[in-house]
């Protein structure tokens, strides 16, 4: 047994309690705050999800539709369409870095889990920019697909998976040379995509034909289609990596999909038609369901796939997500300009916080 001396253990835990108070104050002083993306305005709206009240208006490109926060939570980038930018924003000062050029469609963004790159896909140059967060500068752009317009990267952070939407591919990228690898092929309209928390496969949704596609990402080849139901268009996977939630935005249902062998389940009503979007809790056992023309979300206990009592909020429900702490849900409403928390607690929904005209994208730092 290890002999400690009085001295030693004293300094030990003095060193050890000044470590604690620095951390305290370090989160004290780090802000928890989603960003939400206004296209018309040309504007990004900070929210404290804490108090749950809006900051103030960042000006960034024109036309911004998506936005991302490093897992730090330091930075979050803003991508605009019109402009062809991505604008880094300082989430401790909500100051606006210069605007990084990526070309004349950007449209979808994701940060590697190191925090080391950020990938932003353009849709009118078939190509995907990477841009090194140490240096906010861009790198070579990555040519893929037509019309590539979704982004996941695995876990591990090293592939990121692109949706070609108009070619009907996923193309592969590794994000250690920034290499195109063969393009799959995944049906005739895929739409959304996601990695499970286990890095061993990629799920596509394809809107058109109402499937489900699996690509192994140890083979880089897709497996057989999975039925769901017409108008596929929102997917989440549970954190053990064990179940995939599908929205039908045709069939007004989720259907959910086990992993271990690849076959849905019986389809979960959760409204006549729309469901838009789909979170899951970080403990995974509830997945919300977020339907546009409804304006309600619903809740799914993920240990029965029974739907709970929807939360009535307003037409135009486009985006959620849940809090790091999963303690509240961020719905996002297109047509009300607002961003309704919910408290998972209770299910209430409390009140919803303005934003500015049509939001198109949030997101909640780590």
């Amino acid at each position: 047994m290890p002999v400690v001396d009085a001295a030693g253990a004293a300094a030990a835990r003095s060193a050890t309690t000044k470590a604690a108070a620095a951390s305290a104050r370090t989160k004290a002083t780090v802000p928890i705050v989603g960003y939400v993306a206004s296209y018309p305005s040309g504007t990004v709206t900070s929210i404290n999800t804490t108090t749950n009240q809006a900051g103030q208006f960042v000006g960034v490109g024109g036309g911004p539709d998506a936005v991302a926060i490093t897992p730090n939570g330091q930075t979050a980038y803003v991508v605009s369409s019109e402009s062809g930018t991505v604008t880094p924003i300082s989430t401790a000062s909500n100051k606006a870095g210069s605007a990084i050029k990526v070309g004349s469609g950007p449209d979808a963004i994701a940060i590697t889990p190191n925090g080391k790159t950020v990938y932003v896909t353009d849709s009118a140059s078939r190509s995907v920019t990477p841009i090194s967060t140490a240096t906010n500068k861009a790198g070579p752009a990555i040519n893929v697909g037509r019309g590539p317009d979704a982004i996941v990267i695995t876990p591990n952070g090293n592939t990121a998976y692109i949706i070609n939407s108009n070619s009907g591919t996923v193309t592969p990228i590794s994000t250690a040379t920034n290499k195109a690898g063969r393009a799959i092929n995944v049906g005739r309209g895929p739409d959304a995509i996601a990695v499970t928390l286990n890095g061993k496969t990629v799920y596509v949704a394809d809107y058109a034909a109402g499937v489900v596609i699996p690509i192994g990402t140890a083979s880089n080849k897709a497996g057989r289609a999975i039925k769901v139901g017409s108008g596929a268009d929102a997917i989440a996977i549970t954190p053990n990596s064990q179940t995939v939630y599908v929205a039908g935005n045709g069939t007004g249902a989720v259907t959910p999909i086990r992993t271990a062998n690849n076959r849905p389940g019986r389809a979960i009503r959760v409204g006549r038609f729309g469901p838009y979007a789909i979170a899951i809790t970080p403990n995974g056992r509830t997945a919300y369901v977020a339907s546009y023309y409804s304006g309600s979300v619903t809740p799914i206990d993920t240990r029965t796939d029974r739907p709970g009592r929807a939360i009535n909020i307003g037409t135009g429900l486009t985006q959620i997500v849940v809090s790091p702490n999963g303690k509240a849900v961020y719905v996002l409403n297109l047509i009300a300009g607002t961003v309704t928390p919910i408290r998972v607690l209770t299910g209430v929904a409390v009140t919803p916080i303005n934003v500015g005209s049509f939001p198109y994208a949030i997101a909640v730092a780590p």
